[in-house]
């Protein structure tokens, strides 16, 4: 079976799979300066190749995780952090407003790529963590095609891919790695 092409226009009001990640993860993959979402295993074969949600999910900001990304990309460990260079002012924007940040809503699409294990990406990167969870980092999914949605979507999540109908004119074609006002809520 050939997947539907990931240029194909989503149609409103479709329903599709939604993943859940945690801030400020989620708004760094919809900036596009977080091509990978670590995961345990592999994406379900199922739908790689197709447009996901991305769903900011409800846990609160923990400034700590947000500060060890910023010391890291700022100095010799950038590598680790699985992040794009540009990250770094957004994470540091993030780091003085936590609580600014959307959460419990979705906040754009991806098409969702193959699981590539960790250590081929780059020695040592499985070894590392950005979540106190053990062994979180053994795949990075690819996200490629990233449509960031133009204001976040309220939506309650779950663990796992859920699905989740998308309201007729969500999408937008925005990219730019700095968010605009209207994502960064005061």
């Amino acid at each position: 079976m050939i997947a539907p092409s990931s240029l194909e226009a989503v149609d409103d009001d479709e329903i599709l799979k939604a993943l859940t990640v945690w801030q400020p993860w989620a708004s760094l993959i919809v900036y596009r300066v977080k091509p990978y979402e670590f995961r345990g295993r592999r994406p379900p074969s199922a739908l790689v190749g197709r447009r996901i949600a991305i769903h900011a999910g409800a846990r609160p900001v923990r400034p700590a995780e947000v500060r060890d990304l910023v010391d890291r990309l700022a100095g010799d460990e950038a590598w680790t952090t699985g992040l794009l260079p540009e990250a770094l002012d957004f994470l540091k924007r993030a780091l003085e407003a936590p609580g600014l940040l959307p959460l419990s809503a979705v906040l754009g699409t991806a098409v969702l790529g193959q699981g590539v294990p960790a250590y081929e990406m780059m020695p040592g990167l499985a070894a590392l963590n950005d979540s106190d969870r053990v062994k979180h980092c053994n795949y990075g999914w690819g996200l490629s095609e990233v449509e960031r949605f133009d204001e976040p979507v309220p939506a309650r999540g779950a663990q796992g891919f859920w699905p989740w109908r998308r309201p007729g004119g969500a999408l937008t074609g925005a990219a730019g790695v700095a968010p605009p006002a209207s994502h960064v809520r005061g």
